[in-house]
């Protein structure tokens, strides 16, 4: 990011058009026509399938995703970016999620020269740096979005970035912005927290104890706590931000804690993966070996399925 993000935006795009007079006149015009679509490739069929299959105990992390996609995609000329934030506890899949969402939108998933990734603590670790990072932040992005107005941005880790610093995106999430003739509209930005965890799991514990089923959870009861959270959190990048203010995030989306039959299934999933036998005695050893909260209860998962796969060769 450091060196692109350096370069003046007018020299990017000048760069990138006299590279592709010279080699290749669809990429020049990808550079400045809006209908640019990058090699994107939505496959929401296999994404819906896959997330079906391998993505466990988040029925609602599907519903929202697929209908935000579906929505989104179905308009030609979109009135402003797909943006999505994902808040839940460690270990519950939203990485995974994010991963496996990019792979059925771009044929090299995480490769793509066209999805980007922002973590805090390798991008922006200082905090006396915030301006220099802010300004970096903006031309990167708008280089990026001049090159490919399906560009797709995952900032991740979002309880670790610097407060404020995120605001410098805000032009670029609403409906007014645009980027040297390039739709922008088209792109699509995922944050992705662990900030809003807590209330997540509190209300998904209320809930199961008036017996209601964690399909039974709706956004509605969980949107409003979840935001109040990251926006008075001094310690999440969302504090009194802007972007939670005016209301540029199109989807929160909750991922739950995860239940002891939750985790076995993640064991399985990992022993298929690593093509191993699926032996029912190391799936219940893998699973009993993870605390679980809270204390009288002991319900959810405190790691989530974040170290099965650390601890299958423990068993196996």
């Amino acid at each position: 990011m450091g060196r692109s993000a350096a370069v003046p935006v007018l020299h990017l795009v000048l760069l990138s058009a006299a590279a592709a007079a010279a080699w290749d006149l669809r990429a020049l015009r990808c550079s400045f026509m809006a209908d640019c679509e990058c090699g994107f490739a939505p496959d929401l069929r296999g994404l819906e399938c896959e997330l079906a299959v391998a993505l466990v105990g988040q029925p609602l992390v599907r519903q929202q995703l697929m209908k935000g996609l579906r929505r989104f995609l179905e308009k030609r000329s979109p009135e402003k970016p797909l943006v999505m934030s994902f808040h839940g506890s460690t270990g519950t899949g939203k990485t995974f999620v994010s991963a496996v969402l990019v792979r059925h939108l771009f044929p090299e998933g995480l490769q793509s020269p066209y999805v980007h990734r922002f973590s805090p603590v390798v991008h922006f670790p200082h905090a006396e740096h915030a301006e220099r990072y802010k300004a970096n932040l903006k031309h990167w992005i708008q280089g990026n979005l001049t090159n490919c107005g399906r560009s797709v941005f995952l900032f991740e880790e979002m309880d670790k970035m610097h407060p404020g610093l995120i605001d410098v995106i805000m032009p670029f999430l609403g409906p007014s912005w645009v980027v040297y003739g390039t739709n922008y509209r088209k792109a699509i930005f995922i944050f992705i927290s662990n900030a809003g965890g807590e209330q997540i799991n509190e209300m998904t514990l209320d809930l199961w104890r008036a017996h209601r089923d964690r399909e039974e959870i709706s956004l509605q009861d969980m949107e409003s706590a979840i935001s109040k959270a990251v926006f008075e959190n001094p310690q999440s990048g969302f504090w009194k931000s802007g972007i939670i203010n005016e209301h540029l995030i199109d989807f929160i989306v909750p991922f739950l804690p995860l239940k002891h039959h939750h985790v076995k299934q993640c064991v399985i999933n990992e022993l298929v993966q690593q093509g191993l036998e699926v032996r029912q005695g190391v799936v219940q050893e893998v699973a009993d070996s993870i605390l679980y909260f809270p204390e009288e209860e002991k319900l959810f998962s405190s790691t989530g399925c974040k170290t099965v796969a650390s601890r299958i060769s423990y068993f196996f």
